[in-house]
């Protein structure tokens, strides 16, 4: 490589030897088939190492960027390299959407699904839950399909990379609709606990952030569509937060430019469901990230353990998320088997005291089977993540079926997949 490679936040150097980037299918599948070992990279948003290897990396960012809308169908077909942004701005032109959308439009289709990316809702799954079907290269350069209804579908919709190299996915797409969001400022958490499940419900999608200086979620994202019924307001009187006079930034401090409209203007479905414009860098930039799914039904004890050591969690966050996931079948979806919160940390990028802090986090969450995401920083040992993942195995052998030789697997792989170093 000329130059270091790098994931977005800037914490995570690749150490592949060589990093291919074909502009066809046919140049894909040489690269593919000339290769001992490769992985498939992103739009490098992982910060765990995931998507690193110490042998080859192959980027479909210079391919086609394919978008073929099937509307009679109510399906689009898209190039594993789109990003949502885009994908979201040419279904829209075409009267279509998405069900959901994750906080950062930037993203890609391929790798958002492929761990287990989420966006926000009592009623809506992971991104890969739009999958209807998806396209994949294995290790000779041969194309194989997998539909929604095949028996291995559950298994590799989530795949880590680890199976082979999506080339293209169909996903579900639904007429297009219209959001409003408003933002609240201030709620204490003791009332936001006890009235948990009728906050989160009370819209299409609610977000909920804290900075853990205090016992209160500084800010309650309600994100509501005008197709369907007007939201339930939160009850009062234990719902005290009050609209935010203007847009804000979850990190309070920082400019509201880069984020979506909010003050309960209504407008198209992409420009109100990120968090985040896609011309602007998302988040603050500068930071680390990391991540659990929680089951619901633990989501109070959960945030209250978190709250009796917000003293050491607060002065290296920037901020934190709580939102719900629905429950899917995914093998290594961080929602398998059941519907989960997740509590996401936006850190200050200083590795050393964010991983004692990470390490302090995931022994007050122990007891309510989390489940680290894939793409963030854990320090999870393999044995609990094949724990709190119960497929693991299964996937393992699915993996070992459809890649034989290991072509697509990484040293992350097999130290979480297979418990191996090797």
């Amino acid at each position: 490589m000329s130059a270091e490679l790098r994931n977005w936040a800037g914490n995570l150097a690749y150490g592949a030897r060589r990093v291919h980037r074909p502009t066809t299918l046919d140049e894909l599948r040489a690269v593919v088939a000339g290769s001992d070992r490769i992985r498939a990279l992103g739009t490098r948003h992982s910060f765990s190492a995931v998507a690193d290897t110490v042998d080859d990396l192959v980027s479909l960012e210079a391919m086609p960027s394919v978008v073929e809308i099937d509307a009679a169908g109510g399906a689009v077909t898209v190039g594993a390299g789109v990003r949502y942004a885009e994908l979201a701005r040419e279904l829209h032109a075409a009267g279509l959407a998405l069900a959901n959308l994750a906080s950062l439009p930037h993203i890609s289709v391929a790798g958002a699904c492929a761990t287990g990316t989420h966006g926000s809702g009592v009623r809506n799954t992971v991104l890969a839950g739009s999958v209807r079907g998806f396209e994949l290269m294995t290790a000779g350069g041969e194309l194989r399909t997998v539909r929604r209804g095949d028996p291995d579908f559950p298994g590799l919709v989530v795949n880590l990379g680890a199976v082979g190299v999506v080339t293209a996915l169909t996903l579900d797409v639904e007429p297009t609709y219209q959001v409003r969001q408003t933002v609240y400022l201030d709620l204490p958490l003791g009332p936001a606990l006890d009235h948990f499940e009728e906050l989160v419900s009370c819209a299409y999608s609610v977000c909920l952030f804290t900075d853990w200086a205090s016992p209160h979620f500084t800010q309650v994202w309600v994100i509501a569509r005008t197709d369907e019924p007007e939201p339930k307001a939160p009850g009062e009187p234990w719902f005290t937060a009050t609209p935010a006079g203007r847009d804000v930034h979850p990190v309070i401090t920082n400019s509201a430019a880069a984020c979506t409209a909010q003050q309960g203007v209504p407008g198209p479905w992409h420009t109100r469901m990120a968090h985040f414009r896609p011309e602007f860098t998302p988040s603050s930039g500068a930071e680390l990230q990391s991540e659990y799914a929680v089951p619901i039904r633990y989501a109070t004890a959960a945030i209250e353990a978190l709250d009796r050591v917000r003293g050491d969690i607060h002065p290296v966050l920037q901020i934190c998320e709580v939102r719900t996931v629905a429950a899917d079948d995914f093998w290594l979806s961080p929602a398998y088997g059941t519907d989960v919160i997740t509590i996401h940390f936006t850190w200050i990028p200083d590795e050393s005291p964010v991983r004692d802090v990470i390490r302090l986090v995931e022994e007050r969450l122990a007891p309510f089977d989390a489940r680290p995401h894939w793409a963030k920083l854990f320090e999870v040992t393999p044995e609990q993540v094949r724990r709190c993942y119960p497929r693991v195995p299964d996937f393992a052998s699915l993996a070992r079926r459809y890649d034989p030789d290991g072509t697509f697997g990484n040293a992350f792989t097999r130290l979480y997949l297979e418990g191996t170093i090797a």
